[in-house]
């Protein structure tokens, strides 16, 4: 991190790149045609691996960690306040059972990977555990995991290592595929057919740039919003700490305590329920409140930034590259099982890809693919089930980590 163009403390210097970066890749997206059709977020993630691995900025910083801790929360609500509430549960219900399927590939994908490399890889059944975990509801499994079996430090560093740079790749390719005639041929594309459809007829326009239309916006929305938004967070998150601080925890409790806790005590999913809530009971005021889109869009592309700073690639080829095999045949057989189950039960194209973005990075990152994409009434339902992933992900990782250790 020290021998970087831009240090690690910089911090100035590294939320001016982000928050350029993020305009940058938002200009050209609305600018040029060939830069919508990537999408400004591919820009922003690419761009950021890039410079990442000619050691412009650093791969570790506190300033990338704000935007994962507060960025990141601030942006979720804003966006679901011109959500349309009355449709969640019912859209919610087909994204559950999509991303139960989804989640197939991901055990299909460890076992399979398991057993083609327990005998090179030491401590397999571990990482097996921590990347089922992962891959099923997200960050937040790993690190359960990795304590839950004890893994040796430095193997949890190896997998972190193989875990980011797979991830910028596999986020980049789910953001592609949209763009690609083969899938859109063989798939229903409701929401994209709905983005598109909403593009005027001049040709100079980008479809990014007649989607995101100028809009009135007063400093009373801007006020209302932000202050809706951070309060919004506070409430939800102190709450969340509390429940789980006062449920008891640990592996040996009550199965039904393990899923409340699991439930009331995380904060995106509290985050989302009182945001859900708020709205559903005061439409006619967070409706009225422009910008909000804008505000938390801009938020989310400082995010995509960020997860396009993965580790080293010189890293993953000189130390972890076994890992890094690993890692992709899970990612491999999630897509797949994902697209073949998403065409054979009627899924549309964009609830397949989302499921299999909330089964490997989360909500959040689900989310923030929903949001780039314009997909915007599938923004609740992919949050509410990516959230219930978290609890999800630890049991199936648990059950796998139990199996193969067996198997070692």
């Amino acid at each position: 991190m020290d021998n970087t163009l831009i240090s690690s403390d910089n911090t100035w210097a590294l939320w001016s790149f982000l928050t350029g970066w993020a305009a940058i890749s938002i200009y050209l997206e609305q600018k040029y045609k060939w830069a919508s059709k990537i999408s400004g977020a591919i820009i922003a993630l690419i761009g950021a691996m890039v410079l990442a691995n000619l050691n412009v900025i650093p791969l570790e910083s506190s300033v990338y960690d704000a935007v994962w801790n507060y960025v990141v929360p601030l942006a979720i609500p804003l966006l679901l306040f011109q959500a349309n509430i009355r449709k969640v549960w019912q859209e919610s219900g087909r994204m559950l059972t999509i991303f139960l399927l989804s989640s197939i590939g991901t055990v299909a994908g460890t076992i399979i990977s398991f057993m083609l490399l327990k005998d090179v890889i030491p401590h397999l059944d571990k990482i097996g555990a921590m990347m089922a975990g992962s891959y099923t509801g997200g960050g937040v499994n790993f690190a359960a995991m990795a304590a839950k079996f004890q893994t040796p430090s430095e193997l949890v560093s190896a997998t972190v290592v193989a875990d980011n740079m797979m991830m910028a790749t596999f986020f980049f390719v789910l953001m592609a595929i949209p763009t690609f005639s083969f899938f859109r041929d063989r798939f229903k594309t409701p929401h994209i057919d709905e983005v598109e459809s909403g593009v005027t007829g001049d040709e100079s326009e980008t479809q990014a740039a007649s989607f995101w239309k100028g809009k009135e916006i007063s400093l009373k929305d801007i006020a209302i919003s932000v202050a809706s938004a951070f309060a919004l967070v506070t409430v939800s998150f102190n709450l969340a700490d509390f429940f789980a601080g006062v449920l008891p925890g640990g592996e040996d409790v009550n199965i039904i305590y393990q899923v409340l806790g699991g439930i009331i005590g995380d904060r995106y999913l509290m985050l989302t329920t009182l945001t859900v809530l708020a709205v559903s009971l005061f439409p006619r005021q967070f409706e009225s409140i422009k910008g909000t889109q804008e505000l938390g869009t801009f938020l989310i592309y400082l995010f995509f930034v960020v997860i396009g700073v993965p580790a080293s690639i010189a890293i993953v080829v000189t130390t972890s590259p076994l890992l890094l095999v690993f890692v992709l045949i899970i990612v491999l057989m999630n897509v797949l099982v994902s697209l073949v189950l998403g065409k054979l039960f009627k899924f549309s194209l964009e609830e397949t890809l989302l499921a299999s973005n909330a089964n490997m990075g989360g909500p959040t990152t689900a989310a923030a693919m929903a949001i780039a994409k314009g997909w915007h009434k599938l923004i609740v339902p992919i949050l509410l089930v990516g959230t219930l992933g978290y609890i999800l992900g630890n049991y199936i990782g648990t059950g796998l980590g139990f199996w193969f250790q067996n198997l070692m």
